[in-house]
Order: C-alpha cells, then sequence, then structure tokens
C-alpha cells in the first residue's frame, strides 16, 4: 500500500500500539462510498495483517454489512470491471485502478460434518464476522475511510509473539472448515511462526476431518507451504500432527524404524534437510532456478520416498535400498495425480526422483562423454534442477565424503560445460532423420525405421557428431546385419 498515504490507525484494544496505516487511496475512495450510501465497509483479513509486516498484499479483501445487491448499487459506474462468481457466498469481485478486490457480505460459515461445501449465512456483526475467520493474525479489520483497527482476538498481540491462534475454540475452527489445519502448517512455513499448544493439539486429533475436504483445495495450501519461507517446519508440523498420513503418507512413512545398530540415517530428516538445501541453491528471477521453485523443493521432499518399501537387510549388517529411485518415482505419480496435480508438474517432480541417484558412481569409476550426454539428455529441460537436487542430496557430516561428492560434481558440471561448446546436448538427435533413413534405406515407415533410428542415436551419444556421410556409412553397415536387407522379413518394408 502507498507510503505518500499515510493516516492515523487508533485500535480497538487499549494495550495494542498505535500505527501508522499507508492505505491504498482507492480503497479509503471505496470506503466513502459505501459510508455515504448508509454501510460499513473494512479491509480485512491478510492485508491487514501484512500491514503489519510490511508486505504489500496484491489482492485487497474487504468486507461489509452490506448484501451483494448492496454492494453491486455502490460500485456499479465507479468498479473498472466486476464479476458475480461468488455471489451465492456472499462475495462481489472487481477490479479498480489496476487492483483486485473482493467485497464480501458479513457472514457465518460452517462445514456440513459429511459435506465437501461451506453452508453460508449472512451476518450483520463485524466482531461477528471476524470471529468466523481461520486465525486471530487474520481476523483484524481496518474499518474505512476512518481507519479504525478492530481486532477482538489479539491478532496483534499474536502477530509479534510469533504464534498462531484461533479466534474461538481450535476445535469449532476446524470443524467448520478442516482445511484450516493445512493452512496452520503452511502459515508456519510461510511467516516462521509456532501454534499455539492447543491448536496442534486440536490439529492431532482432528487431522481425519481433511478427508471431506477436496483434493484441489489440499493441493493449494501444499503448494503454497512448500513455497514458503521455512518448508521444513510446515512440512514437520503436518507429520508430528497426523496430518501428513491423510494428505502426503509417503513422508510420514519415511520415519523409518531405526534398527538397534543405527545402520542407516534418519530418513525424513535427511528429506528435510536436502529440502532445506535445495531451497537455498535456488536462484533470482534472472537465474536458471527462479525461486521459489516448487518442482525442486517438492522432488527435493520426496526424493527418497521409495525407500521404506525397498529396505533390506543385508548379510553382514549392511542396509539396502535397492531401486528406491524408480519405486519412489512410481510412488511420486500416484500421490500427486491422487492430489490432481497437473500432468507437466507430476512428470517433472517424478523424472527428479526416477534421476537423483544417476550421479553416485561418477566420482568412482568416471564416465565416458557418452554417459555424460545421456545424462544431460536424461534431464533435458530438468538438469539445472536435477544439479540442485543432487548437490542438495549431500547430508553426510563426514566432510572427506561431502568434499569428495562435491568436487566430482564440479567435474561433472565441468565436462558437460565442455561437451556444451561442441555440440547443443540439449536437444541431442541422430545425425539423419526419419526421412533420411527411409530414403537411403528404401524403406517405408515401420518399427525398422525405429530400429535404426535408435542405433543412430546410440551412434551420436557414444561417439559425438558425425557428418552426413559419415552417418550414411554407418547406417548402411548396420542395416548389411539385419535380416530385413536380406529379404528374410518382407513385411516391415512393404
Amino acid at each position: 500500500m502507498a507510503p505518500e498515504d499515510t493516516h492515523r490507525g487508533r485500535t480497538t484494544e487499549p494495550e495494542s500500539p498505535s500505527v501508522d496505516f499507508a492505505v491504498e487511496p482507492m480503497a479509503l475512495e471505496l470506503g466513502r462510498r459505501f459510508v455515504d450510501a448508509g454501510f460499513e465497509l473494512s479491509l480485512v483479513g491478510g492485508p491487514v495483517r501484512d500491514l503489519f509486516l510490511g508486505r504489500t498484499s496484491p489482492d485487497l479483501d474487504f468486507t461489509t454489512n452490506a448484501s451483494p445487491d448492496q454492494t453491486l448499487g455502490v460500485i456499479k459506474g465507479w468498479a473498472d470491471a466486476f464479476w458475480e462468481i461468488g455471489r451465492d457466498f456472499g462475495t462481489i469481485g472487481l477490479r479498480k485502478d489496476g487492483f483486485q478486490i473482493e467485497v464480501t457480505t458479513y457472514r457465518a460459515e460452517a462445514y456440513d460434518a459429511e459435506s465437501r461445501k461451506p453452508v453460508v449465512a449472512f451476518g450483520t456483526s463485524l466482531v461477528d464476522d471476524l470471529k468466523r475467520r481461520d486465525f486471530s493474525i487474520n481476523a483484524m479489520a481496518l474499518r474505512l475511510p476512518s481507519l479504525e483497527l478492530v481486532d477482538p482476538f489479539g491478532g496483534v498481540r499474536d502477530l509479534h509473539a510469533g504464534v498462531l491462534r484461533t479466534p474461538g475454540t481450535p476445535e469449532d475452527s476446524f470443524s467448520d472448515d478442516p482445511l484450516r489445519m493445512m493452512r496452520a502448517a503452511r502459515f508456519a512455513s510461510q511467516l516462521r511462526v509456532d501454534v499455539a499448544p492447543e491448536v496442534r493439539a486440536a490439529m492431532t486429533a482432528m487431522a481425519s476431518r481433511l478427508t471431506i475436504v477436496s483434493a484441489e483445495r489440499i493441493r493449494d495450501e501444499l503448494v503454497k507451504l512448500i513455497n514458503g519461507a521455512s518448508p521444513r517446519a510446515g512440512v514437520d508440523l503436518l507429520v508430528e500432527t497426523g496430518i501428513a498420513d491423510v494428505v502426503l503418507p509417503e513422508v510420514s512413512a519415511l520415519r523409518l524404524e531405526a534398527d538397534e545398530h543405527h545402520r542407516h540415517k534418519d530418513v525424513y530428516q535427511h528429506s528435510l534437510t536436502v529440502l532445506e538445501q535445495a531451497a537455498a541453491l535456488e536462484t533470482g528471477p534472472d537465474g536458471p532456478v527462479p525461486g521459489p521453485d516448487f518442482v525442486l523443493r517438492f522432488a527435493a521432499l520426496l526424493h527418497d520416498v521409495g525407500k521404506p518399501a525397498t529396505r533390506r537387510f543385508e548379510p553382514g549388517g549392511a542396509v539396502s535400498f535397492r531401486h528406491h529411485d524408480v519405486v519412489g518415482a512410481k510412488l511420486v505419480k500416484k500421490r500427486m495425480r491422487e492430489l490432481r496435480f497437473d500432468n507437466e508438474t507430476i512428470k517433472d517432480v517424478a523424472r527428479l526422483v526416477e534421476l537423483h541417484m544417476r550421479f553416485y558412481g561418477y566420482g568412482d569409476a568416471g564416465w565416458t562423454d557418452s554417459a555424460v550426454r545421456r545424462y544431460v539428455t536424461d534431464a533435458g529441460p530438468l538438469l539445472e534442477r536435477l544439479h540442485r537436487l543432487t548437490r542438495s542430496d549431500v547430508t553426510t557430516r563426514n566432510q572427506r565424503k561431502a568434499d569428495r561428492l562435491s568436487f566430482a560434481y564440479d567435474d561433472l558440471e565441468h565436462r558437460i560445460a565442455e561437451l556444451a561448446e561442441q555440440e547443443e546436448l540439449a536437444a541431442i538427435r541422430p545425425d539423419l532423420d526419419g526421412q533420411q533413413i527411409m530414403a537411403i534405406l528404401g524403406i517405408k515407415p515401420g518399427p525398422v525405421v525405429g530400429r535404426a533410428y535408435r542405433f543412430l542415436l546410440d551412434e551420436r551419444m557414444e561417439n559425438g557428431p558425425s557428418s552426413e556421410e559419415e552417418a550414411r556409412a554407418k547406417l548402411l553397415e548396420w542395416w548389411a546385419a539385419q535380416p530385413e536387407s536380406l529379404g528374410t522379413d518382407k513385411k516391415e518394408t512393404e
């Protein structure tokens, strides 16, 4: 909000400090329009909270005692555009001077015990409206245009204390809208706040109630949590309260029971550390992986979810997790589909999980140029994310081992850069395309063309680029050894 238009706010709580509120002139103008029409209007929720945090809210939420029809009467002819898609819930949306605005009639909202949809009843009291909101830090309002702060549930106090409380009892709040339990974890990540003991207890007792909430709503809260400033705190809260058992059970399962000889690391804590380290490797907006990057972060959290299903105790005391990368990728796809993620995001996260072990062994055995090319080609557009995921996966306390792995990956990236100077690794193709293959061999489209294409691709990977003449000679040599060229199987070429 504009710092140049500052007004003194006064609070309904004597113990709360007076605050200089910098409010957009547009919001003050809207407030005057409602007051002149005989109604109340208040800025409410996140935008008011963000005033105390020194942040700017891109969207502005207002509440009023006017009905939706009365709200339309106030804004028509003033708003640049408006829409009524949320009218049944008391919400009128509008756009003014580039701001996206929602004006909602005071209401009391509750969930039917067996329904995913809220039951809405309009109210007449601002305080009653604030009481039905999720947390005290979001249950503050700024009356307009007077700039009176209405804070009946101690939101300012809790914001300064860094604690999350509900306006009423958390049991009533979470019963009204179970998704608020997910929001608590999301705010723990975004705002770095702790939840009050009674809130944590209610989350633990009522976690199963999230089963009535749609997968899409849970997904959206999960994305905001993972993209927050402290995703580890948010994930940990989900796991400790049992909410992850409902929405992300694969993460809860990472808490493997430690065997008596402690022959493997704590996979759950390791995964949280990898998540933190991956987030720390994100770049600015002009870098290759601008943060927050959900795909990288979610892959970091889930990269070892295949371990519980693949853990084996070997003779001699060793513990193995063979093929946990492949198993994990399948589990990731299944969970993300259930959470209604889009196909591209599912594919990208699962692919990173599948590839996260590919690098190991490079420092010991070394790779041919062909292996480096395959690494780049298989990663495709995910290469920069894979670099960061692989580096983040090193959480050992053995500094010598950590240094060795870091040096090996430095070397791999150097070799990738060197090869990239010689050829376009990100889009490696055979030296001849399908049309050229058919023309040279005199064959029609069919499986043989695919086999020839794969042969030339392998040659390209192994030996680098060839001239068209060289590729033609290799193709004809390969073709001479194929049964089709000898006429033993004419079906594919006819």
